[in-house]
């Protein structure tokens, strides 16, 4: 049995099952070792040896319920022609488009990304029988800030002044993220994916009216196309930042669970959002730094508002880069009753 499998699908376990965002990476020392092997990240991503590896090292140190595979929301935007470099301490870094003819057209993308459904092969033949093994992509609205923005921003003004200024415009490039988003899950799926997941990092930076938009309909065209295709395959969305309008991705009927920031209140998941779908969520990255009383009284809170109905414990973002190996096992610890 894979109890986060279990989960999506409609069953209640006693204990919430429990992986992390950015579970696999820099806070772990075989992460680090692992990672000097690689001339850059984006060489690293398309390893399969090396992105199963870092999929894998996570699993055999804690035991989590999930093994996300180790990639990036950005390979999709490179294979499509929009080359990305990630550089130390700027991060990621494209040249900035305006149009969707920036993307290519043909479907050599596919062979580019072909590296990836290999890891997920590799990590589906070497994970424990009781892990579930989660897929996942950028949603397209975040994938699209990165191609305008030129890389991480703090207002994502390019991205928003294009959207509101020419919709129609902006709407074309959605539309080949969304349609290339489908078919890279899919192939995600055919080579051993138990779940896949949306990453919609900045959602929030959208209006009300934006989000619906540009953020909720295309990942809902995502995984109602997914769906189409795996009748049974649940699909998680995480819309980072976006408060209340959470509630309108838990009653799309489009996902089978919806991933909280630690801004959202357990108590007005547990009443609004859990009627509907999996509450996945919702430790501050930064409690779990801190560790201690801090971590042990923030796990206990969310696990007692969410313990009414189907809950997968994680965080509110990713896991930190300085976070300390002993909380992350702390609080796997924790979450099942073994403290």
């Amino acid at each position: 049995m894979k109890p986060l499998l279990s989960c999506l699908n409609g069953d209640k376990p006693n204990t919430p099952p429990i992986w992390l965002m950015r579970q696999a990476g820099r806070y772990l020392p075989e992460y680090r070792q692992l990672r000097q092997q690689a001339p850059n990240f984006v060489e690293f991503c398309f390893n399969p040896e090396m992105a199963a590896e870092a999929t894998l090292q996570p699993i055999r140190r804690f035991g989590m319920d999930g093994a996300i595979l180790f990639a990036d929301i950005l390979l999709i935007p490179h294979a499509l022609g929009c080359r990305v470099r990630f550089m130390e301490g700027v991060g990621p870094v494209f040249e900035p488009i305006t149009s969707a003819d920036a993307l290519s057209q043909t479907e050599e993308w596919r062979e580019i990304v072909a590296p990836v459904g290999e890891t997920v092969r590799r990590v589906r033949a070497a994970l424990p029988a009781e892990t579930t093994l989660i897929g996942f992509a950028g949603a397209p609205w975040t994938v699209a800030t990165y191609l305008v923005e030129g890389g991480t921003s703090r207002d994502h003004a390019k991205t928003r002044a294009w959207a509101f200024s020419d919709p129609v415009g902006f709407d074309a490039l959605i539309q080949r993220l969304v349609d290339t988003t489908v078919d890279y899950l899919a192939m995600q799926v055919d080579a051993g994916a138990d779940v896949v997941q949306l990453f919609d990092s900045w959602a929030g930076a959208l209006p009300a009216d934006g989000i619906e938009r540009w953020s909720l309909a295309p990942c809902v065209a995502v995984a109602t196309r997914l769906r189409e295709r795996y009748p049974q395959l649940p699909v998680i969305v995480f819309p980072r930042a976006v408060g209340p309008a959470a509630a309108w991705y838990a009653t799309s009927g489009a996902f089978a669970g919806v991933g909280i920031d630690s801004s959202i209140p357990p108590q007005w998941a547990a009443e609004t959002l859990q009627p509907h779908c999996v509450v996945q969520g919702n430790l501050d990255p930064l409690v779990l730094r801190a560790g201690g009383e801090a971590l042990q009284n923030s796990a206990q809170s969310i696990q007692r508002a969410l313990q009414g109905g189907r809950h997968i414990f994680n965080l509110g973002h990713g896991v930190v880069p300085d976070t300390s190996l002993e909380h992350v096992g702390e609080l796997v610890r924790l979450i099942r009753g073994e403290v």
